[in-house]
């Protein structure tokens, strides 16, 4: 879709259709067997032996939000959400943590994690065909091997998980991986753009290893933001998006407040190279040079899967384009706007105009992940919050959902 097109509308009512842009599902390890090609699955029993759980959220009746569908159903209709894109949650077979903190796998270990992102989406295009118009499925691939990474794609796309891919974020310390700027995977961006599959980079990857140190997490979850940029920043500079401009990448989880700076910083940065092949000290050949500044490159290739907002993120859609802005709650996280998604819609959007709402809530993300609105519309009518209700503004907020929504707000403005 580009600046000039609209994305798709629903049906006018007094209720908003939600689809939230990132939402977390996955299933357990007995259901994950069952989905496991039956070669691994003597390897499986031997690892699921050894396996222990270090999530607490995984551990107790908060897990069957994950894979059930009357818990799950229930608690997304009680916040008000008709549809969602799911990313992975749970631990696939021969994982050695979440999906979202696990690197790349070695050599060594690449064919039993192979086979468990198989099993993984193979679960999910069972479990999103229970409710095909309420969910978008992220399948998973790995960067190890081209060939694999496209036969997969195209498995992907056959199977008809649109919510597209979850793209491997490389580490800086994974050398066993080329970086996503390397040309290798270029047969791999011309397959996702040939099908139009959607290209996603999610939080929470990417990040180096920081060794068993007490500070170690809070370094990586200082440093999440930067990582989850570089995928941004190598693919405008390395000219993917040149080379493959119809090629669409979302951008979940991270903010887009952030956005609009970086981009500032690249177009002076590509413009120093183009008008003077050189940046200071540094000089550079035509190999260097793109035709196009960063922020058009933006606009031509990229979204933004923006999970609960933060006051600068929401003010941001206007500067990034409406049309770039998708909202997400984090379910079923516990960072995320789940069990208060009306409480957080009121503090960051009760002053914006319905028709905008409209694309941002729902008709961005029906136009990237393929929702059905029309589908979604009587569910959304009985669920969905309505207009004058998120267009009052918050002046009494629920204890618990102060440090889920206030953000940087000042909370002593809506106490």
């Amino acid at each position: 879709m580009t600046a000039t097109e609209t994305p798709p509308t629903e049906t006018a009512t007094d209720r908003y259709t939600i689809i939230s842009a990132d939402c977390h599902a996955g299933a357990n390890h007995q259901t994950y067997r069952e989905y496991l090609d039956p070669a691994f699955r003597d390897d499986f029993d031997a690892w699921r032996g050894k396996y222990k759980n270090p999530y607490k959220d995984l551990g107790d009746t908060r897990k069957l939000r994950n894979w059930d569908d009357e818990m799950r159903n229930g608690q997304q209709e009680e916040d008000g959400i008709a549809g969602e894109v799911v990313f992975p949650n749970t631990v696939p077979p021969f994982f050695p943590s979440f999906v979202l903190f696990a690197k790349p796998p070695t050599d060594e270990e690449y064919a039993h994690r192979h086979a468990g992102v198989q099993a993984h989406n193979r679960w999910l295009v069972d479990w999103c065909g229970r409710f095909p118009e309420r969910r978008a499925g992220v399948g998973q691939i790995f960067l190890n091997d081209v060939d694999d990474a496209i036969a997969d794609v195209q498995w992907i796309k056959e199977h008809g998980l649109r919510g597209g891919i979850l793209l491997p974020n490389i580490p800086p310390d994974v050398k066993w991986v080329k970086p996503l700027y390397d040309r290798c995977y270029d047969p791999l961006w011309e397959v996702l753009q040939d099908l139009q599959v959607p290209v996603n980079v999610h939080s929470g990857t990417g990040n180096p290893d920081y060794g068993p140190y007490p500070v170690s997490m809070l370094l990586y979850i200082n440093e999440v933001p930067f990582y989850t940029e570089r995928p941004l920043v190598q693919m405008i500079l390395s000219g993917v998006f040149e080379r493959f401009p119809r090629l669409k990448v979302v951008l979940t989880e991270a903010g887009c407040a952030w956005v609009p700076p970086l981009l500032e910083r690249l177009d002076s940065t590509i413009r120093s190279i183009r008008d003077t092949g050189a940046t200071g000290e540094i000089r550079y050949g035509d190999d260097h040079v793109l035709p196009k500044n960063a922020t058009e490159y933006f606009h031509q290739n990229v979204w933004m899967g923006v999970s609960q907002p933060r006051q600068a993120d929401a003010e941001a859609r206007h500067v990034i384009g409406l049309d770039k802005f998708m909202w997400g709650s984090d379910y079923p996280h516990d960072e995320g706007t789940y069990p208060f998604t009306r409480e957080n819609l009121r503090a960051r959007f009760s002053d914006a105009p319905e028709a905008e709402l409209r694309q941002i809530l729902a008709g961005n993300a029906a136009e990237m992940y393929d929702f059905d609105l029309d589908a979604l519309a009587p569910l959304a009518a009985r669920i969905g919050p309505t207009v004058e209700e998120v267009a009052t503004p918050i002046d009494e907020v629920p204890d618990k959902a102060l440090e889920r929504i206030s953000g940087d707000m000042d909370t002593r403005a809506i106490k």
